[in-house]
This record gives C-alpha cells, structure tokens and sequence, in this order.
C-alpha cells in the first residue's frame, strides 16, 4: 500500500519537503536522514519546534544540550512517540528516548544522551514474477552522547557526538546500509532582568549540529550531505504573579548544506552532469563554509533558506502548561507551513505533554500531526520511594 509514497520517503525528501510545486524558482536543500531535523518532543513541538533557548528541560537533548547544567533536577529520563505522515500511512512513526545526569554535587556539568529511531514501516518486495519475496523494514537510527558543562555562573557550553544509521535495503545489491557519524557544538546563557518587582528570565541559545561525515546508501558510490543545521534562539520569561507565568520565544534555522544549483535551459547533458557531480564532490566541511554564499538567486535565496519559528508558553504553578507557535518555511524551499498548539501537565516525578500540528499549507501530509511525550524526575521518584 502506498508503495509509490514510501519510495520517495526512502528517497528522504517527502517527509522533509512536503508540498512540491514545479515553480521555476523552487529550489529546496536535499539532505539525507532528514529525521534527525524532525521535532522529538511535544513541547518544543507544542510551540512550533523552538528549543534552543527556552526554558531548560528533559527534552534540550534534540534542541541544545547546554542546557541540561541548568535543569534543577540531578537526572531525568523522557519518552516521546509520533505518528508521522498519518494522513497518508499507518506504520511510520517517530519514537525518541532521551535522559541526562548531573554527577557531582556542584551542578556545574550534566551528561545526557539519546535514540532516536525513525521507522518506515513495513514494505513488501515481490520477485520477478510479482509474487511475494519478502518484507524489509526500513528504519533510520542515531544514537548521541553529549557533555554540558556551566563555564560561567550564566553561560554554559555541551559537546555531542552522535553515531547516525540509515537502512533502506530492499533486498538487492543496489542498496546497502548507510553509516555516519557527527558532532554538535552548542551554548546556552541565561540572565535575569528586573521587571517591577519580578525577575524576568532572558535566555539565549545557539546550536551547530549534524557537523560530519556524509552517508552513502550505494556501497561509496555516491553520498549525500546530513542536515547540518545552525538553530539560534532567545526566550523571555516573564512571571505574572506568583502561580502564573508567560514565555516567549523565538529559533531561527538555517541548514548549513550546500545549494543545488538550478538547470540552464541552454546546458548539454554533459554539462548537467559535469554541474551534479561537481555538487556531489563537495566535501561535508567545505559545503558548510560554501552554504552561506551559494543560492543561485543570490542574497535574497540565501534569506529564503532561513525558517523561523514564533512560540509561547503559559505555565500555572509550574504544573499546567499551555501552548501555540508558528513554524514558517520559505515556498520556494520546502513550504512547511503550519501552527502547533500543545499541553503539558508535571508533577514531581514525572510530566506528559502533547502536541498537535495544523498546516496553513496545502496538501500538506504533515498536517494534523501528534506528539506525545513522557518524562521521569529521577530525584523525584527515589524521594517517592523513601
């Protein structure tokens, strides 16, 4: 069922670009394993896929783990489930699994760590006859390490290495199993500003990620560049009274991958190859630095290929929280366009939150998506168990 769409989820472009129009303009980035870009955690997801400088939590794995130094609990361990692409397939879906520890009594360092694994379903294959072979399972992995630690009394800085794995094998010698590794390099700084006689909470965050290697599903014949991504974003915290408070906040992204470079009307099929494998022979460091200057149309593409997300928060009691945002794609890069509206309830040993996704887009299969997620105070649950 639906094989025709799974071929192109195999591919890794219907579950990052969702709405195709053939624009002359329309230019998106492609990238492989674009799960690793995909909102884990339904209160990032909640307010429209912002994480690198709100508040920090049990999710900031995915988002910016210098934040986890300053999270008040010593450990903490989150749970978090998305059907995807549910408008159109039953069997796709998102699990995420993500924890961090705080050795030491200083509480200057946290270590945390995550899996995340994207499955594709179940796919039958059928041999030359058309009668059934076999059923593949294809499925994209990766697993990270990261270690955070407070370099000042504000600011705070985290390292992560994550091992990346992608299977789209279909039972033939055309494809194999795709194995990579990256980096991320991330900051965060809060601060407080005094408003009356309440502290606001101004928060400040900044995340390279998927900084490595490319991945080949052909054996090494040909590879493709990860989603190297520069997110930054700020937060304002802004307390009403003593049980009621409000957070805004705002990301800004920008994938760090090279630009195709679009087709001349007037080019031989020489020279269209000649322009695909020069693209194909960039390195993963050097389309980093080329990214930020490559766009056929120039400096006004450049700005296309910035997403921008809006999103806000109210907290009562710091047990109920409510939330909304916005996620905005340029439509000549993707056309991701959609508000998010989310929930969470926490009490001292554990919190459930959720999300749910609205496109303002049309045809847009991401549209009505839910996020679930699940997160464990540790210290809260030995205190229980005293």
């Amino acid at each position: 069922m639906y094989r025709t769409i799974r071929i192109l989820l195999l591919a890794g472009f219907i579950a990052l670009w969702s709405n195709i129009t053939m624009a002359q303009d329309y230019n998106p980035i492609p990238v492989a394993m674009p799960s690793l870009m995909f909102a884990p955690d339904a209160r990032g997801g909640g307010m429209g896929d912002i994480g690198a400088a709100t508040m920090p939590d049990i999710y900031s794995q995915h988002w910016n783990a210098a934040k986890y130094p300053f999270v008040s609990s010593d450990a903490g361990l989150s749970f978090s489930y998305t059907p995807w692409l549910s408008k159109l397939v039953s069997d796709i879906n998102l699990l995420y699994a993500s924890g961090y520890w705080k050795p030491g009594n200083d509480n200057l360092s946290a270590i945390s760590a995550s899996l995340r694994y994207f499955s594709l379903g179940s796919i039958d294959i059928a041999d030359m006859n058309g009668e059934f072979w076999q059923s593949v399972s294809p499925h994209e992995l990766a697993l990270d390490v990261a270690y955070s630690r407070k370099l000042t009394e504000r600011f705070s800085g985290a390292v992560t290495l994550r091992y990346i794995r992608a299977d789209y094998s279909t039972g033939n010698d055309e494809t194999t199993p795709g194995n990579a590794f990256a980096a991320d390099i991330a900051g965060y700084n809060e601060s407080y500003i005094t408003l009356g006689r309440s502290e606001a909470l101004l928060g400040f965050g900044v995340t390279l990620s998927n900084i490595g290697t490319k991945i080949s599903y052909d054996g090494g014949a040909s590879s493709m560049f990860l989603p190297a991504n520069l997110r930054v974003g700020t937060s304002f915290g802004l307390p009403i009274d003593g049980k009621n408070s409000l957070s805004f906040s705002v990301d800004l992204n920008k994938l760090l991958v090279p630009t195709p470079q679009l087709p001349d009307t007037n080019e031989t099929a020489e020279e269209a190859q000649q322009r695909i494998d020069d693209y194909n022979n960039i390195s993963s460091i050097g389309g980093i630095f080329k990214s930020l200057g490559d766009a056929p149309g120039g400096f006004e593409e450049e700005l296309q290929e910035v997403t921008w997300s809006l999103g806000a928060e109210y907290t009562y009691n710091n047990q109920f929280s409510l939330r909304t945002g916005y996620y905005n794609e340029n439509e000549y890069k993707g056309n991701r366009r959609y508000f998010a509206f989310g929930a969470g309830f926490r009490m001292k040993s554990f919190q459930i939150d959720a999300a749910y996704l609205l496109s303002t887009a049309q045809s847009n299969p991401l549209d009505q998506t839910l996020r679930l997620s699940l997160g464990f105070d540790i210290e809260g649950i030995r205190n229980l168990m005293r």
